[in-house]
């Protein structure tokens, strides 16, 4: 029996499916794709420098940003630097955890450390959860964030958003509002 090279092609798109959608601690063993109007490499600092609207993917990460600065050791990729009017970052930290997105002038990523520092109208938000300061340091390896305000007479401050996170035990808002408070009867 023959089989249909369309139907082939289907079957291994299927069979690869469960690794792409939790692509996570996997991420750091895929290809990096990056597509950009222009590219620079320099074979002895092992740095590349792409420019023109620069697109990075590797697994779920995404980076984003008018230039990006890739360094690299013989071994491997060390750290990615991108710039622009507001580079983005994005990446699904885990197959149960929402998409973390990042934003800000500068995001230096340091893939050793597994460091995002984000510098310039920073913000980090995850779901409805968001973090916004003039730099801010999201460690990865920990899940933790430090944001920092800017010192200067503007006076950036930190500021974060987040939402309460409901049990079974916990009613939703709407349902918390709807009932009536100790003392108080239904009837009116």
């Amino acid at each position: 029996m023959l089989i249909n090279p369309v139907r082939k092609s289907l079957c291994a798109f299927l069979l690869c499916l469960p690794s792409l959608v939790q692509a996570l601690p996997e991420d750091a063993h895929q290809a990096i794709h990056i597509t950009a109007d222009s590219a620079t490499r320099n074979d002895k600092t092992g740095i590349t420098i792409y420019s023109g609207d620069v697109i990075l993917t590797q697994g779920s990460m995404k980076i984003t940003g008018q230039s990006l600065e890739l360094r690299q050791t013989k071994k491997a990729v060390t750290s990615i630097i991108a710039k622009g009017r507001l580079a983005q970052f994005q990446q699904r930290p885990a197959a149960d955890k929402e998409i973390t997105h990042a934003y800000g002038k500068v995001l230096d990523y340091n893939i050793r450390t597994k460091e995002l520092e984000i510098t310039g109208q920073a913000k980090v938000s995850q779901g409805t959860d968001s973090f916004s300061g003039n730099r801010i340091v999201y460690d990865m390896k920990k899940s933790t964030v430090n944001a920092f305000g800017d010192n200067s007479s503007k006076g950036e401050r930190v500021q974060m958003i987040i939402q309460p996170k409901l049990t079974p035990e916990t009613p939703a808002p709407e349902a918390a509002a709807s009932k009536p408070s100790v003392g108080e009867s239904n009837s009116q």
